[in-house]
């Protein structure tokens, strides 16, 4: 006699913590692995922008919110590095098994859609957090920029992650073909992180750009990183965590439904 799925599934608990772990370590070594590509270029790339501005306009630049201007562009650097990257592992790593054919993999085992959606949360928060982490030792060694903040650091790290991570979640679901996983990056994902006060100062906008700005989630994340880093920032920092937990929330309440359906994932 077949054992009905839903009965089956209780013998792991109200969690399958076990098939929960092997996901979370699937999508951390994907990156680990791979060390030079996923790690150290970020940390490259972001040491080339801090080096191009720095040698553009950094000299005769002004202080900027009364820290240098350098100082000030750190952080924003960061976070965008960060979001970046969290977003690409979760995008990358399910538009690449939906291509190959080899999702079943994960749809297979008796995993709930909310510890599918969890451990790949987990990779792109793990991935996040470590490039920041590299980045911020390299900030202290060569800048001598020392978080004033650490935990609100950690969390805005985290959140932006987490953020990210969901939304490259959804958007590798959505996406059937890697040109739309690219126009999925390039129309959204680098206009959200390059019209977030990652340059300059959203007060130096005019009204209409400023109260635009504070509509897009990644502003908050980056403010929330720079306070945490310089302790100046554009708006309070208990704002940005309300505001981005509520986005994550959000995106994460929609992938989870499309996992929950099997939306553009079974035939």
């Amino acid at each position: 006699m077949q054992i009905p799925f839903e009965q089956n599934e209780r013998r792991f608990g109200t969690v399958n913590w076990m098939g929960l772990f092997t996901l979370v370590k699937r999508e951390t070594q994907r990156f680990l692995v791979v060390w030079t590509q996923t790690l150290l270029a970020p940390l490259v790339a972001a040491g080339l922008f801090l080096l191009i501005f720095n040698i553009a306009i950094g000299p005769s630049r002004a202080d900027v919110m009364g820290v240098p201007f350098l100082t000030f562009l750190a952080p924003g650097i960061m976070m965008m590095t960060v979001i970046q990257n969290a977003f690409a592992n979760t995008s990358s790593s399910m538009v690449i098994a939906k291509v190959q054919g080899n999702i079943v993999d994960t749809l297979m085992p008796p995993l709930s859609p909310l510890e599918i959606l969890l451990g790949y949360l987990a990779g792109g928060i793990a991935r996040g957090v470590l490039i920041a982490f590299v980045i911020a030792l390299a900030l202290a060694l060569v800048l001598g920029l020392v978080p004033q903040n650490p935990l609100i650091a950690l969390i805005f790290v985290i959140l932006g992650g987490a953020f990210m991570g969901a939304l490259g979640l959804f958007a590798g679901i959505f996406a059937n073909k890697f040109d739309q996983m690219a126009a999925i990056t390039n129309f959204i994902v680098t206009p959200l992180a390059f019209l977030s006060g990652t340059f300059y100062s959203v007060e130096a906008l005019p009204p209409i750009l400023n109260r635009l700005s504070h509509v897009n989630p990644v502003f908050y994340l980056i403010d929330g990183l720079r306070h945490g880093m310089i302790g100046v920032s554009d708006s309070a920092p208990g704002l940005g965590i309300a505001v981005c937990s509520g986005a994550t929330l959000a995106i994460c309440a929609v992938t989870w439904q499309m996992l929950r359906k099997g939306y553009r994932l079974k035939a």
